[in-house]
């Protein structure tokens, strides 16, 4: 599809539109090839990008009846901060590519439905530009390739209302996209990159470009630690999936963290994120935050990960399908969708809140 054949978006919701498959559906509409093409793809045979979604199907529903559900509710708390439902929106750059209102969109969306939107480095939005009192907001960091520039964003962060700071670590190098390669694609060029200054290392030539060059400037542990002892914030790291690097954590001042195999598009085989989500249960203290990314595509995914130990679910794609449909008015109509199903669930399943959600509640071969 060209991209002189796209719509535009829509000012409002048809009636046809009802589940995040429908919006997949209708978001291509509205994409360029090349642009739907980075969206929908991952990295190498993409068998990642299919686990994510497949997982769930191996994970069936175990309901207990004739429970008093009067008093039910989906609050939870994460690190003494209250959130209406589990839902989140994860991460995301590069909005404007989707619609021209971009990122901005998107919070206003997230702020209508309660929603925690976690903002990324590579927002086309400047962060200053955010409601400042909307408590439900978090900034996401791409190391910068130094402390210096990293701590800048961070301490932008706490001055604009930002509750917590999430590190994403499993991508210190871009996956290998033939999806992407072979559509071309390329990020428009004078598309605003207000947070992100990460400048390419230089190598000299016995040096390998990867090793000596990008690697050079990727976060290890100690960045973490040293991180951690400069904000007040709390550290969340993003894109754990092996229980040592989930005790290393915890070693190195980290408060929380989410487990993630970034949507399938940095290392396609990688463990499946509810697989990983339960070994690292295992050796993680019981009350310590574990957030879940990777495939929620229904209400019912949101509960089963959250039965396997997840405090919280991120949800991406599914937001960029109502971004590039509607605007504000499609990421606000897909979490609604979502939080309905979810709400819906949990009454059949016999779960008054989201507390009661445990492994009693599902079946596993």
């Amino acid at each position: 599809m060209s991209q002189q054949s796209t719509l535009q978006p829509l000012t409002q919701i048809p009636a046809h539109l009802q589940t995040i498959a429908d919006y997949e559906k209708e978001a291509e509409l509205h994409l360029s090839h090349m642009v739907w093409q980075y969206l929908q793809g991952g990295s190498m045979n993409e068998h990642s990008v299919r686990g994510n979604l497949s997982q769930f199907e191996h994970i069936k529903l175990l309901p207990r009846m004739l429970k008093d559900l009067t008093q039910g509710h989906t609050h939870i708390e994460i690190l003494g901060q209250r959130f209406p439902h589990p839902i989140f929106i994860a991460p995301i750059g590069h909005q404007q590519q989707f619609h021209p209102d971009a990122e901005a969109a998107t919070a206003l969306a997230a702020e209508v439905m309660g929603c925690n939107m976690i903002l990324s480095t590579f927002t086309n939005t400047d962060m200053r530009t955010l409601k400042k009192d909307n408590p439900y907001k978090w900034f996401q960091l791409y190391w910068q390739g130094e402390r210096k520039r990293s701590l800048a964003l961070v301490k932008m962060a706490e001055e604009h209302g930002y509750k917590t700071i999430v590190v994403t670590i499993d991508s210190p190098h871009s996956g290998i996209r033939d999806r992407e390669r072979h559509a071309f694609f390329e990020l428009p060029k004078h598309e605003p990159q207000p947070h992100h200054f990460i400048q390419q290392p230089q190598t000299n030539e016995n040096e390998h470009p990867l090793f000596q060059g990008l690697m050079k400037i990727a976060p290890i542990w100690d960045d973490i630690a040293w991180l951690s002892q400069q904000t007040s914030l709390p550290i969340i790291l993003k894109g754990i999936v092996n229980p040592h690097d989930a005790k290393l954590a915890l070693q190195h001042g980290v408060q929380g963290i989410i487990v993630s195999n970034h949507g399938g598009r940095v290392l396609d085989g990688c463990i499946p994120p509810l697989t990983a989500l339960q070994l690292i249960k295992k050796v993680v203290p019981a009350d310590f935050p574990v957030l879940y990314d990777g495939g929620i595509r229904r209400g019912s995914d949101v509960f089963k990960a959250i039965a396997l130990g997840a405090s919280a679910v991120l949800v991406g794609r599914p937001c960029i399908y109502g971004l590039a449909t509607a605007g504000a008015l499609g990421v606000a109509h897909v979490l609604k969708i979502l939080k309905e199903e979810f709400e819906i669930t949990m009454a059949l399943m016999g779960t008054a809140t989201v507390n009661e959600i445990s492994t009693d509640y599902i079946f596993q071969k």
